[in-house]
């Protein structure tokens, strides 16, 4: 493990999503489902703008290696019926919450602040920056899926594999879309200057996240 990987794994431990106390209260069953499905309108447009910070990322870079990750994670998000917006949507439904409901919702501040902060990271001419704001997220996906799982089951009723697919898929696949991105950021900041400047950039990105729940919980 190189030094940025240890930088950022240190800036994202510090502001898990875990440690947020919406995850907490959800694995202890004490959101209301109101709270529940005001997240659940309020990440669907986060959830449809992701895809767009890959593209972005894959745009302005010739790396091959760096732009078949890029791709191989856009196709997963986009393709087919079993696109991940749709699996949130999916979410949305067991919640009772109407999809129409769910896809007409005005962002609230932070949400928006969120979508804009990974824009603007995800077009950053430094492609080092993007790529950390991607690892900042989805290193910590796979374990607040579980979370996510364990909680629905054991205090929401929300247990059929249509209802949690979202957060099934995502607790898989964001393994291995973090072990990639480790790798490409370990090549990619070779100078001390990188490695800071995509410290910061997670760091941007966990505080953005954790703005995100601040306002949901």
């Amino acid at each position: 493990m190189t030094g940025v990987i240890k930088l950022l794994d240190s800036e994202i431990n510090e502001r898990h999503m875990l440690n947020h106390p919406f995850y907490q209260r959800w694995n202890a069953g004490e959101l209301t489902r109101g709270e529940l499905e005001e997240y659940s309108r309020q990440y669907y447009p986060y959830t449809l703008a992701f895809p767009t910070f890959l593209s972005a990322m894959h745009a302005h870079t010739d790396d091959i290696a760096i732009r078949q990750y890029l791709l191989e994670n856009l196709i997963e998000e986009e393709r087919g019926a079993e696109n991940h917006p749709e699996l949130w949507l999916r979410f949305c439904d067991a919640l009772g919450v109407d999809r129409s409901d769910a896809k007409s919702t005005t962002p609230n501040a932070a949400t928006s602040g969120l979508i804009t902060t990974m824009r603007n990271l995800a077009h950053s001419e430094k492609l080092h920056e993007g790529l950390a704001a991607l690892y900042a997220y989805e290193s910590q996906i796979p374990a607040v899926s579980k979370t996510k799982i364990d909680g629905l089951a054991a205090w929401y009723g929300i247990t059929k594999p249509r209802d949690i697919s979202f957060f099934s898929v995502h607790m898989e696949a964001d393994v291995l879309h973090s072990q990639t991105a480790r790798e490409l950021l370990e090549t990619l900041c070779d100078t001390p200057e990188k490695c800071e400047e995509a410290r910061e950039a997670a760091a941007t990105t966990v505080n953005a996240l954790y703005r995100f729940l601040d306002a949901v919980n």
